[in-house]
């Protein structure tokens, strides 16, 4: 009984990291981190890094299990994402709705326990963080609510250690804002028929891949040169130029890979390459301040 007991436990938390894409929180967490640094020149105290990582974990948890709330029917419906753990059947409606519960009450907790201004905003940054999931119902700019929802990250580490009134927040929120938007364009190169024929907004079903491909490089150009501009506003050296060297040789081998006529490589191109994307840029602040 024990043992059957703990399968189902353990079947049950793998279907909830699912559902919640536990694993895209490295997206956005690296961010968090590279505010928290920047505010402060190094490294705060651990009250801050551990209450800072638990309101990611909270918001990050609570966006995309409301995504799946909320999307369900679309997911159903689609060949690509019928699979799910919602649309499947694997796990429940109520059980998404218990994990977007607890999730929205860490995030509070977490921003209450980081002061005053950070819970003021907290309300805020959630109505921004789940409002994405509506926006591909009314506007093609949906790609631009999901960077400035990942955006919060910095902005709010960087108001929680109680960094200083400086462009350097909001020239790292832009660089967000367009890498978010510039690889999530990629991403929904794969369903501009499915989007067209349910009347769902994006760029590429807007304006065809190619050209939303085309879209997708200017943003992340612009990305790199919003970097440049933390670079030379925080006077970070040599270690974060080179970081962000790697990172702009990253994005150009993403877009080669993904072409309007080849789209099998999209998942390498959206996971795992934007995923060294965030870790690089924070392994670089991180050890430029440091040295």
């Amino acid at each position: 009984m024990m043992e059957g007991l703990a399968g189902s436990i353990r079947r049950r938390v793998s279907l909830t990291a699912e559902l919640v894409a536990f694993p895209h929180t490295l997206f956005a967490l690296p961010f968090a981190f590279m505010g928290m640094l920047l505010a402060v020149g190094g490294w705060p105290g651990l009250h801050e890094v551990i209450w800072i990582s638990l309101a990611m974990l909270g918001a990050r948890s609570a966006a995309m299990s409301f995504n799946r709330i909320a999307d369900r029917r679309f997911d159903a419906e689609n060949p690509r994402t019928r699979s799910r753990p919602l649309p499947s059947g694997r796990l429940g409606v109520s059980w998404a709705l218990a994990v977007l519960v607890a999730s929205c009450a860490l995030f509070f907790l977490s921003a209450w326990s980081l002061g005053p201004l950070c819970m003021a905003l907290s309300p805020l940054a959630l109505a921004i963080v789940l409002g994405y999931s509506m926006t591909k119902r009314f506007t093609w700019l949906t790609h631009a609510w999901l960077g400035l929802g990942l955006a919060v990250a910095p902005v709010g580490a960087w108001i929680a250690v109680g960094g200083p009134l400086s462009p350097v927040p909001v020239l790292l929120a832009l660089a967000v804002v367009c890498w978010t938007a510039g690889f999530d364009i990629i991403y929904a190169c794969q369903d501009v028929g499915f989007d067209r024929e349910r009347g769902l907004r994006s760029i590429p079903a807007r304006f065809g891949v190619a050209r939303a491909l085309a879209i997708s490089s200017l943003l992340h150009l612009a990305m790199v040169a919003a970097l440049m501009g933390v670079a030379l506003t925080a006077r970070l050296g040599a270690v974060f130029y080179a970081g962000l060297a790697a990172t702009a040789g990253v994005l150009l081998y993403e877009h080669r890979i993904v072409r309007p006529d080849d789209l099998s490589r999209v998942n390498l191109a959206f996971f795992t390459l934007n995923g060294w994307v965030s870790v690089v840029l924070f392994l670089a602040t991180a050890l430029d301040l440091a040295l």
